[in-house]
């Protein structure tokens, strides 16, 4: 096997994570748990909402008609014919000339068809003076006017937020069909690793991937599993992977993914598998590996911290989205550069940078430093076709 395949922008990259990504499962989950889940089926109105006509406001129910012309100096009068309580099984009704005061989501009387506000009605006695008219379906919601019975109320692939799982619930919807979580392992490999928890000798870092993807992988909606650290050795990486693969939906690797003579991770996904990209146009993150093994996907990711969680950002997040049939949802700003950024023609670019009062500063630093990733809020994307960004330039931050 080549150490290096043909290099591939970054949009075939995200072609083939996607076309790769395995399809989700389905399961049923009580409403209250589905929070940020994302649905596999729509979820449909079980009658009409409202079920009724009712008020939008504190006021009178009226026929519309009788206010015509109404002022301060002439107003109309009707006859107030009760109140109207609020989940009253019968609103009654009103005749020409007379109304009933409702409150706010009460249920309007047969024969009206609007509602006064109350600070623009009088009671005097048993009569209303109405102060200013008011056309047909002011201050009224009719019946299946937000939503008909039948009608899709959230449509599958939505992410179910608090305002969803509020409108699920109005709809009759306690239980809603779901995206199974996708179960992602994490492997790091790398002779130099010691956990988190150690005391790094000469040589020897501490293991920061393994969090890193992992947190990543959860924050969209994903389960990582992790399956430590894993030395630079052949049969011992193949092992874990093979491992992965018994339990989980996607591999992530991290480490043995340089052009040298110890890339491990292309042979083992070779091995298992099929090397799809070894090499993508990105700065940081070239030497990141796409490929599938037992017809799910395995990415190897580049060992700095920082090269990898900017090869999650551009590539792995299509692969995570695609698996939960979501679109990739980020935040982003405009802000103007405070200098020049150069670059290089045909590979895509991401510089970290700070955001400071509609300021974009970049923020620099070594291969390998992992103080660039607290020290930036997000990212500015440099195409491929440019060679570089102007000072003063407004650019896209898509933030961390």
């Amino acid at each position: 096997m080549s150490l290096f395949l043909e290099v591939v922008p970054v949009s075939e990259a995200v072609e083939v994570v996607r076309r790769i990504a395995p399809p989700p499962g389905c399961e049923d989950a009580a409403l209250e748990d589905a929070l940020y889940r994302v649905l596999a089926r729509d979820v449909s109105a079980d009658i009409d909402i409202p079920g009724f006509d009712r008020s939008t406001v504190d006021g009178y129910a009226v026929a519309a008609a009788d206010t015509t012309g109404a002022s301060e100096a002439i107003p109309a009068m009707l006859q107030c014919l009760g109140r109207i309580g609020m989940g009253s099984a019968d609103a009654g009704s009103i005749s020409p000339g007379s109304c009933r005061y409702v409150p706010t989501g009460g249920a309007l009387p047969r024969g009206a068809n609007a509602v006064v506000m109350i600070e623009h009605a009088e009671l005097i006695g048993d009569d209303v003076l109405v102060h200013r008219p008011v056309a047909p379906g002011e201050n009224v919601v009719f019946r299946g006017e937000d939503f008909r019975a039948g009608a899709v109320v959230l449509e599958r692939g939505r992410v179910l937020s608090p305002r969803d799982i509020g409108v699920a619930a109005a709809v009759g919807a306690d239980r809603v069909s779901v995206v199974t979580p996708p179960v992602i392992g994490i492997i790091s490999t790398g002779n130099e690793l010691v956990p988190a928890t150690g005391v790094p000798g000469p040589g020897e870092v501490r293991d920061a991937n393994s969090y890193l993807a992992g947190a990543f992988v959860a924050e969209r909606g994903c389960r990582p599993v992790y399956f430590g650290i894993v030395r630079d050795e052949r049969e011992a990486l193949k092992n874990a992977v093979s491992s992965a693969l018994d339990r989980c939906d996607a591999v992530l690797v991290s480490g043995g993914s340089s052009k040298d003579e110890r890339d491990n991770t292309a042979a083992v996904i070779a091995d298992l598998g099929e090397v799809l990209v070894h090499g993508i146009a990105i700065a940081p993150g070239k030497p990141t590996i796409i490929g599938t093994a037992r017809g799910k996907p395995v990415i190897g990711l580049p060992g700095h911290p920082a090269s990898a969680f900017v090869v999650l950002v551009a590539i792995v997040d299509h692969l995570l989205a695609a698996m939960r049939t979501t679109a990739v949802s980020r935040r982003t700003l405009r802000a103007r550069l405070t200098q020049n950024v150069p670059s290089t023609r045909g590979r895509e670019d991401y510089i970290r940078v700070r955001v400071r009062d509609g300021e974009a500063v970049p923020v620099f630093g070594k291969s390998g430093l992992l103080n660039t990733l607290v020290q930036s809020e997000g990212l500015v994307r440099i195409p491929a076709t440019s060679e570089g960004l102007e000072v003063g330039e407004e650019v896209e931050v898509i933030l961390w």
